[in-house]
């Protein structure tokens, strides 16, 4: 059985940043800065609520008659008392004879085209630590998005209004980031669990390495972005954030609602309808604020029975990177036209060049982590790298084919044109090729007003290829390079 490592570090990074707010907002009370002060609360209060509230909701507390645990919840100790509860079930394995073993089976990640099946015991102190894991592996994703990733923003941009870091700022922003980096890659590895549940997953430190690579170069860009952008146009960022927010937020109820999927009753049998809607809220809403940061590698389908997308969709995932490129390099563009004397004592443009670089390598790093050291990278069923560059490459020619000379090609094909504009375009193509081939793709049909199943073959431009391949990229469906006709 393996030591509960990862609820130590878990309850560390929580007990050290609330300490760290909680005297670095003394000390904005005592120099008089009370929304500082005011904020800094804020953001450690608010999650720290929600971290008790998931964890009582995880061990159902409510139901059991332990008042000292509730209690203790309430008086925010809620984490404290978990990890040594989760300490004391280590320490008791072997000493007891345990009643009750159940018996899991997983497969093995294929090795030669062969996967085996195997089953093992697990007894009820290791369900319990199974448990405790799960709990706080689910809490360090809500401490790190929705007080970390705030908190932090917040004390840099404090440093760059003041000139100045103190060492109490310092200190929380030191936590705060390696709680964020923490909490993304729990969050990576709670979503390779729950995808690939059928199988014994086993990551190794060189995929640990990865992740937290991927992610400090990601979460700092983006936070420091936002902050130099916020620094020169204070009322400009709030609609930023806002639009950023709601479009991650309501992106799974719109699709839960075209899915016409009856409402979710299996989230928890004590809850009623206004319960679930709650939890569904507070879900969408984490969901929200880690993709205001970082990729999620938790997709939210609220239409699913574990409102979890358990599908590899690498499409959306470079759409997300390519659109918060484009975005920070806005961002920071803006900064660069709009930067005050402050920033003249730093080399502005060599700074802009860092954070972009500094984005790049976060985007080096999650290639290299999918194509290389993810542990059930032998059970994609499509390429990672491949299907980035087939994205870029779709992109990229359907912003050449809007040229205006081919245009009317496209237009033509897609309102479906009457027959003799089909001929026009059938002379076209004969002018402009000699040999016809017998690779033609049927795809649109020529319809008379008499005889309407009479068809011919008709060779469709790049242009409406392109559109038919970069559609479903853009709707969230899975693609392949299959589906692209050879003729491109």
């Amino acid at each position: 059985m393996r030591l509960p490592s990862s609820i130590f570090v878990s309850v560390s990074l929580f007990t050290a940043e609330t300490t760290a707010a909680l005297y670095l907002s003394s000390t904005y009370r005592s120099a008089g800065d009370q929304i500082w002060q005011g904020l800094t609360l804020l953001f450690t209060l608010v999650p720290s609520v929600l971290v008790q509230l998931t964890l009582t909701f995880i061990h159902r507390d409510l139901s059991r008659d332990r008042p000292l645990v509730l209690l203790l919840h309430i008086l925010q100790l809620g984490p404290i008392v978990r990890c040594l509860e989760a300490f004391c079930i280590y320490g008791s394995v072997g000493r007891v004879e345990e009643p009750y073993v159940s018996i899991t089976r997983k497969k093995q990640i294929p090795r030669g085209g062969h996967s085996e099946e195997v089953e093992r015991q697990v007894g009820q102190a290791e369900g319990k630590l199974f448990t405790h894991r799960a709990a706080f592996a689910r809490t360090s994703v809500i401490q790190a998005f929705l007080g970390s990733a705030p908190q932090l923003t917040l004390q840099l941009y404090i440093c760059v209004l003041q000139q100045g870091v103190s060492i109490g700022r310092g200190t929380l922003m030191v936590i705060s980031l390696l709680s964020i980096v923490y909490g993304a890659l729990r969050c990576n590895i709670l979503a390779i669990k729950l995808k690939y549940d059928d199988y014994e997953v086993d990551v190794r430190p060189l995929a640990y390495l990865c992740v937290f690579l991927w992610r400090s170069f990601e979460i700092a860009t983006r936070v420091v972005v936002l902050v130099l952008f916020s620094s020169v146009l204070k009322l400009w960022v709030l609609p930023v954030i806002l639009l950023n927010f709601l479009v991650f937020f309501l992106y799974p109820w719109i699709l839960f609602w075209k899915s016409h999927s009856p409402f979710p009753e299996n989230i928890e049998k004590t809850l009623t309808r206004v319960g679930t809607t709650i939890v569904l809220c507070l879900l969408t809403f984490l969901y929200a604020g880690i993709n205001m940061f970082c990729w999620s590698a938790v997709q939210v389908k609220l239409n699913d029975p574990d409102l979890i997308n358990k599908s590899q969709n690498w499409y959306r995932m470079a759409v997300y990177y390519m659109l918060r490129f484009v975005e920070n390099a806005s961002l920071l563009l803006l900064w660069y036209v709009y930067k005050t004397d402050f920033y003249q004592v730093i080399c502005a443009p060599l700074l802009l060049l860092q954070l972009l670089v500094s984005y790049a390598l976060a985007i080096f790093f999650m290639l290299v982590f999918y194509q290389f050291c993810h542990p059930c990278r032998k059970l994609f069923t499509s390429n990672m790298t491949q299907g980035f560059l087939d994205c870029s490459s779709l992109l990229c020619i359907m912003c050449a084919s809007a040229s205006p000379h081919k245009r009317p090609l496209r237009k033509a094909i897609l309102e479906h044109p009457c027959p003799s504009v089909l001929k026009e375009m059938e002379n076209q193509a004969d002018e402009t090729t000699s040999v016809t081939t017998d690779t033609t793709y049927e795809i649109l049909n020529e319809t008379n007003c008499d005889d309407a199943n009479e068809t011919n073959n008709v060779e469709i431009s790049r242009s409406s290829l392109m559109f038919t391949c970069i559609a479903p990229c853009f709707l969230g469906e899975k693609w392949s390079c299959d589906h692209v006709p050879h003729v491109l």
